[in-house]
């Protein structure tokens, strides 16, 4: 019997065949798949807002010839020389051993150019990093990976990582192929074995424990330096309102388009929640302590665009933080290399094997041949430019809602595409005042 349309062999929506590849795949090695990047499944983002400009009830600014200020102060509460920033836009943590020292150098160089700060990450502190950053902050992490109080005293902040976006509740991985002798000697491990960083501080179990471990740290560097927490997105209202009663200056919010290094895929697709989801909740919990503002948040997780900035300043985040999008501004996943990603068994876009060290682009790995491919000079302009771009489409959007700094971007500003979006973001979807669960309705 010939077959028609309605009786064609039909692929099952449950079991697709990324799914059965992904079955055959485990059933085959007996572990669990590896991967670095975010998660790469849809889910409702910045995408599902647009802004309403300014017309006859909002005056638009002339963006020749009127200002709209960009700048930020992280760490304003406690810390004696707080961060002074010209850009609302940070680099994220990333560490030596997941990337290069050339890497780490061209972060600082770009960030330092564009006025803004960069993250140690996982693994100590880098004289590359640290002498190209005018401003450094410094993350101290379960693994304990390189810290020491010395260290800590040269940064200019310190970031207290509780939870990260692509991972939360999980700790990193650093296969062995990536620990040469100077990561090694770094983080006192032998070479060339696996590395699985703990889950949670060896020190302290909750927020009374945190509250003593912050105060330790103000006291090693004389209350100069602001003191950030870092959490991933899963229950972002409590988790920021006890690190605000912990004594936080800064809370950084990780969402689950974050990327990482190196964690189980099963983590980076079903564990957090999208950052679109977790701004508000954290928001909330600052505005029911009297902290928002006073206390500053920090989103990150997936932003790519001066619009997703300013989009996160409207929700209420004083700045975002860019992780994967400064790895390609650098270089990461360029179609120059495609014929190399090809022989890897991938393509330019979908690289995500950063684990394995073999990064053509010499961003993700510590072989001295591919490292010497990224130029650090070169590509700290690159992201130097990159965040300038950022900058100014950001400063265009609160010019186009009348703001003369973007700061001054509010909820008000923004409408949702979606429901999904409007319920996360809590701004009315396009056409109506309303949003799911509004008071009153």
């Amino acid at each position: 019997m010939e077959k028609t349309p309605q009786t064609m062999p039909r692929q099952s929506w449950t079991f697709s065949n990324e799914a059965n590849a992904e079955i055959r795949r485990a059933a085959a090695t007996g572990i669990y798949d590896i991967r670095g990047g975010g998660a790469k499944r849809r889910v409702p983002h910045f995408d599902d807002l647009l802004f309403l400009g300014a017309s006859m009830s909002r005056y638009p600014l002339e963006g020749y010839r009127e200002r709209c200020e960009t700048s930020v102060t992280l760490g304003t509460r406690f810390a004696k020389k707080p961060i002074e920033l010209k850009i609302p836009i940070t680099i994220a943590g990333m560490s030596f051993g997941s990337l290069s020292a050339n890497a780490k150098e061209a972060l600082g160089r770009g960030a330092t150019m564009a006025g803004t700060s960069t993250t140690t990450g996982d693994g100590g502190m880098t004289e590359e990093e640290r002498g190209h950053s005018e401003k450094l902050v410094y993350q101290y992490l379960p693994s304990r990976y390189g810290m020491n109080p010395d260290d800590i005293r040269r940064a200019d902040a310190i970031e207290v990582v509780v939870g990260q976006g692509a991972k939360p509740g999980g700790g990193g991985m650093l296969l062995g192929q990536k620990i040469t002798q100077r990561v090694a000697d770094m983080r006192s491990l032998p070479v060339g074995i696996d590395q699985r960083s703990a889950c949670r501080h060896p020190d302290w179990t909750g927020p009374d424990d945190l509250e003593i471990k912050i105060l330790e740290l103000r006291e090693i560097t004389n209350w100069e330096k602001p003191i950030y927490i870092k959490i991933g997105g899963a229950r972002p209202y409590y988790d920021t309102a006890l690190a605000v009663k912990a004594g936080a200056d800064v809370v950084v919010l990780d969402g689950m388009q974050g990327g990482t290094a190196a964690t189980q895929d099963v983590f980076i697709e079903h564990v957090g929640q999208p950052t679109l989801a977790c701004i508000r909740p954290a928001v909330q919990a600052l505005q029911d302590l009297g902290m928002h503002r006073e206390v500053q948040l920090v989103v990150s997780g997936g932003i790519r665009t001066g619009a997703d900035v300013a989009k996160a300043l409207a929700l209420g985040a004083d700045a975002v933080s860019i992780g994967t999008a400064a790895l390609i501004a650098l270089g990461d996943n360029d179609p120059k290399w495609e014929s190399e990603y090809q022989k890897l068994g991938t393509t330019t876009g979908a690289y995500d094997d950063w684990h394995e060290g073999r990064d053509p682009a010499g961003i993700t790995t510590q072989d001295p041949e591919l490292m010497k491919r990224l130029d650090p000079e070169m590509a700290g302009r690159r992201l130097r430019n990159y965040l300038n771009v950022l900058t100014l489409e950001c400063q265009t959007l609160a010019r186009a809602c009348g703001h003369n700094h973007v700061h001054n971007l509010e909820p008000e500003d923004l409408c949702a595409l979606t429901m999904e979006a409007a319920a996360m973001a809590q701004v009315p979807l396009a056409g109506t005042n309303w949003y799911p669960g509004k008071p009153g309705f």
